[in-house]
């Protein structure tokens, strides 16, 4: 072998860069700029990991620009999403591994994005919990926050957790990576933003978040209750007027490191139930949304009574973008499969929907799945001819009796609130 570890400039070794593709491998994606894909780099691993690996640990390597891809969001609008080619994304991995040992035990209890043994439920329950106890809540919105955040505050966050010079020099090179844009054309930073969608950019703003709002709120607002994840943030207060002085020091705070407040989206929201004392207007907004739940006033069973509460369960806008989903699939004129097989390929979006939001107020979700069942009403009576002359009610009584009949047809289906 002509390059041994021992000759190398940076501390970097064949087995993070072999371990770091295996993560980017188990994680799938896309190809980016140069067209190769993660099947490419397994049929062949030597011949593009090893050249990896010699660069990374000779300081030579520099990542290819990024592909823009558009995503719908819930609001109509669309989000700008960076493809880094595979290759960068295992170089990314590997320093986003020895980045997130060091600096994950000195994050804050309040952070629960992309932590080890942390998720978005961890945070979804603390919120609740922090609703029944206090009253008020701002609900924080950081306007393009991917596309704002300076380069110079990034790197000195990092550089605060770490003194290593080649992740300071690796993480300098991705920020100033370019982005193609769909129609061809070349993106430069100029200083600031970082494209949403590199393995490295959750570390990256996790790093970046941590002193910017999570460190400074520990140390000039020690007694307030918050969640964060990523750049979503809830926050609570006793008194509404203690919640607008402290939405004032938190936009202050923002605008010094080159941050704005979303002023349509953020808004402070009363968190009214029984047992607190009402305020003596009734205030504009009493719901807000979290990470896709909604939190709003409920019925909730207490020690066998009904009293109001304030939780969470899945939001308007989750429900109307997995409608959105189904309705796109023609789920009705697959009448050349079997139910089984629309079960099966049905199986994976609806176990992720059902183990994500139906972890809260899982009765909620059958709005969600009445249009499912419709589409399959559709599909019995286009199916079986006997069903078509007659009423759909007829094609929904025999969809609930195949529900009953087989309850672990259909993934929800083993929930008998969410049948047909």
């Amino acid at each position: 072998m002509i390059f041994d570890d021992g000759h190398k400039t940076q501390p970097i070794t064949k087995l993070q860069v072999n371990e770091a593709f295996k993560r980017v491998k188990a994680n799938g994606g896309s190809a980016g700029v140069d067209g190769e894909t993660i099947k490419d780099i397994t049929e062949n691993p030597r011949r593009h990991l090893y050249p990896l690996w010699n660069r990374l640990a000779s300081g030579s390597y520099f990542p290819k620009p990024v592909r823009e891809v558009k995503i719908p969001k819930g609001n109509g609008g669309t989000r700008s999403l960076g493809i880094p080619t595979v290759i960068d994304r295992v170089a990314q991995q590997v320093i986003a591994t020895e980045l997130e040992t060091m600096v994950d035990k000195t994050f804050s209890v309040h952070s629960y994005g992309y932590r080890p043994n942390r998720s978005a439920h961890d945070a979804v329950s603390q919120c609740r919990i922090n609703c029944m106890r206090y009253s008020w809540v701002i609900d924080l919105d950081i306007k393009g926050f991917f596309d704002n955040i300076d380069h110079g505050l990034m790197l000195k966050a990092v550089e605060y957790h770490t003194k290593q010079k080649h992740i300071l020099l690796y993480v300098k090179r991705w920020l100033e990576a370019p982005v193609q844009l769909s129609d061809g054309g070349m993106l430069y930073t100029e200083g600031k933003g970082t494209p949403q969608g590199g393995v490295i950019s959750p570390v990256l703003a996790n790093i970046f978040m941590d002193i910017v709002f999570d460190k400074w709120m520990e140390k000039q607002h020690p007694d307030v209750e918050f969640e964060r994840y990523a750049d979503d943030i809830v926050v609570h207060c006793t008194h509404k007027y203690a919640a607008l002085k402290l939405l004032g020091s938190i936009r202050g705070r923002l605008k010094s490191c080159h941050l704005e407040i979303n002023e349509e989206k953020s808004r402070i929201v009363y968190c009214h139930r029984n047992q607190k004392k009402q305020p003596k207007l009734k205030e504009t907004y009493q719901k807000f949304d979290f990470l896709g739940f909604t939190f709003k006033p409920r019925t909730v069973r207490v020690r066998g009574k009904q009293v109001l509460g304030f939780t969470p369960a899945i939001s308007q806008k989750s429900t109307s973008r997995i409608a959105s989903e189904l309705r796109k699939r023609d789920i009705h004129r697959w009448v050349q499969l079997p139910l089984g097989k629309i079960a099966e390929l049905l199986r994976p979006k609806i176990m992720g929907w059902v183990n994500y939001y139906g972890k809260f107020r899982l009765s909620d979700m059958r709005k969600l799945f009445r249009i499912l069942h419709i589409r399959l009403v559709k599909w019995v009576r286009n199916k079986y001819r006997r069903f078509r002359r007659k009423e759909w009610v007829y094609a929904y009584r025999y969809l609930q009796k195949v529900s009953r009949c087989y309850p672990n047809l259909f993934y929800h289906w083993q929930y008998p609130v969410l049948r047909p």
